[in-house]
């Protein structure tokens, strides 16, 4: 084995040399690289001398010292020729000593080519700056000023920030069960405890606390997902979403606090629900939600969804605003007070899941939850993507009272964020929505709105789709390429462009991704013990309700008196 990287690595050596001089001044001064395996490293510097150096600025040596550690593994190490002209030169080259070495390539069958280039080392330059300026500013980040100043030209840190916000509200989409044929249905396919494993999200940093659900007996038809069996797993419920804490000390370090966040789940790309609302604004006080001004009125469809509740199914006898509330009091308790950390509360969701975002964590704010025993606030943020308007225009100065913050990610051609409120909003005079505030049917945007046009991405159909320009994923790509108003659209952080077809068929076909190619295995069926196919046992017993909510809904004076 040693003679087989001997030799690899004396042929490498040979192609440096050849190419060092049409490659090597395209590389700048600051790259460098070390790939240690064991004791067998390539170690790469770029020459800030003089040229006469640059033919000896790669060496090849066998010790442990390096300037960068790869995972342990065997593989292939080449430079990549960052001179579009002589890529094609180079890779011919390598692709030949890769023949003369075929025992080293049957090594390393199956793990494939590891490519280190000047621009991997950028993007992780400019991620650890990121997290650096995340931990010293985060209070910016999540709204403290208004976002002024950070949306045009567009903030790179808010720009992740958003990203990953929505990529949890996303994994709502993809753990939830959406297929009829399964008696399962309506549930999410993982376990609270593994959540994020489960999805491939390894680096999350955040522990899932509580799973939400909600009763599916309110007139949205065309929002909740049912089984088509007679068996299920529940007849009057659906998982709405998760409450998270960020409990990874190093998350916690590279976000400047601890965080609380909060994911509704939403539509993927159907559209009916928004027929099905009522688009009839009701007081939020009607449905027992704390609130001194009888004006302050939202549309009565999230209020049912928000407030309603099962007593007869274990998990919808609590309403999703009991489980919020009960799991942000009892977090709030446990980490507010806390001298060596701040605490921070974000609420994000996709769809009818921003609406359910905002009503929440206005609702949080209004309990007085972001509150520690000791009197210290903590800010209140909320992260929409694809959200309609939420209440009426005291609605709107009702939350700008309490502190919350409202960013609000929308794609111009998507009909969302235009409902309900078709005729009477924000957009006409103030003093006319003064007058109409009174109207059952007069609403009001909150917050922040960060507007974004999928035709100004080279990746996407320019033909304008209901339910793509309502896409999440398309929505995070959007956001990955913008840089400001008349900005030119360029990726940024690398995210897989591939992933807007996850559930939609966006990306123009020269691209070559399949439309919806995210499938479930096997539909859920495993095989058993004597060799059967069958759906897997799903629900845990740790997914359903705490036995502490009761503690935590009393303190709120939630619980009917007895």
């Amino acid at each position: 084995m040693m003679r087989i990287y001997k030799g690899w690595f004396k042929h490498f050596n040979w192609v440096i040399k050849l190419c060092s001089f049409s490659t090597m001044a395209t590389i700048p001064s600051h790259n460098l690289f070390t790939i240690n395996q064991k004791k067998n490293s390539i170690t790469g510097h770029s020459s800030s001398s003089s040229s006469s150096s640059s033919s000896s600025s790669f060496n090849t040596s066998f010790s442990e010292t390096s300037f960068i550690d790869l995972p342990p593994r065997r593989f292939r190490a080449a430079t990549r020729a960052l001179s579009r002209t002589n890529e094609a030169s180079l890779s011919a080259v390598i692709s030949r000593l890769e023949r003369e070495n075929h025992g080293l390539i049957e090594e390393t069958e199956g793990i494939g080519e590891e490519w280190i280039t000047a621009e991997d080392f950028r993007r992780r330059d400019k991620k650890a700056e990121e997290e650096r300026r995340l931990r010293d500013t985060w209070r910016k980040i999540q709204g403290e000023d208004d976002w002024a100043g950070l949306i045009d030209p567009m903030d790179p840190v808010l720009r992740s920030e958003l990203i990953r916000y929505g990529e949890m509200a996303q994994a709502c989409y993809d753990a939830f069960d959406f297929d009829p044929s399964s008696r399962y249905c309506g549930s999410s396919r993982f376990s609270r405890h593994d959540f994020f494993d489960s999805l491939g999200i390894f680096d999350s940093g955040y522990e899932v606390a509580r799973y939400l659900y909600a009763t599916s007996n309110i007139n949205l038809p065309n929002f909740f997902s049912k089984s088509r069996w007679s068996k299920v797993w529940s007849k009057n419920a659906n998982w709405m979403g998760y409450v998270a804490v960020s409990d990874d000390e190093a998350t916690r370090n590279r976000l400047g606090r601890r965080d609380i966040a909060i994911a509704w789940r939403g539509t993927v790309t159907r559209l009916e629900w928004i027929a099905d609302l009522k688009d009839y604004l009701k007081p939020v006080s009607g449905n027992n939600l704390r609130c001194p001004d009888p004006a302050v009125k939202v549309e009565s469809g999230f209020l049912d969804l928000y407030t309603d509740k099962d007593t007869t199914c274990r998990f919808a006898r609590f309403s999703a605003r009991e489980q919020i509330l009960a799991e942000v009091k009892r977090l709030v308790e446990k980490y507010g007070d806390d001298e060596d950390e701040e605490l921070s509360i974000t609420v994000t969701g996709h769809s009818l899941g921003g609406a359910l975002a905002i009503l929440s964590a206005y609702d949080v704010a209004e309990m007085g939850l972001n509150r520690s025993r000791s009197g210290k606030v903590i800010p209140v943020t909320v992260l929409t993507y694809g959200g309609p308007r939420v209440g009426n225009l005291r609605f709107k100065e009702r939350i700008e009272e309490l502190g919350v913050k409202v960013m609000r990610v929308v794609n111009v051609h998507d009909v969302v964020p235009k409902s309900p409120g078709l005729f009477l909003n924000e957009s006409v005079p103030h003093a006319l929505m003064k007058i109409a505030e009174g109207l059952p049917w007069c609403y009001c945007h909150v917050g922040e709105e960060l507007a974004l046009d999928h035709q100004n991405s080279p990746f996407l159909k320019s033909s304008v789709d209901l339910s793509n320009a309502h896409n999440l994923e398309a929505m995070l790509h959007l956001l990955d390429g913008y840089h400001g108003k008349g900005e030119r659209f360029v990726l940024s952080s690398g995210r897989d462009p591939a992933l807007v077809n996850k559930a939609s068929d966006f990306l123009k076909e020269h691209f070559m991704v399949p439309p919806f190619w995210r499938q479930d295995a096997n539909k859920g069926m495993v095989r058993n013990s004597e060799g059967r196919w069958i759906q897997a046992e799903r629900l845990r017993s740790e997914d359903h309700h705490s036995p502490d909510i009761h503690h935590y809904l009393s303190l709120l004076r939630l619980l009917p008196s007895s």
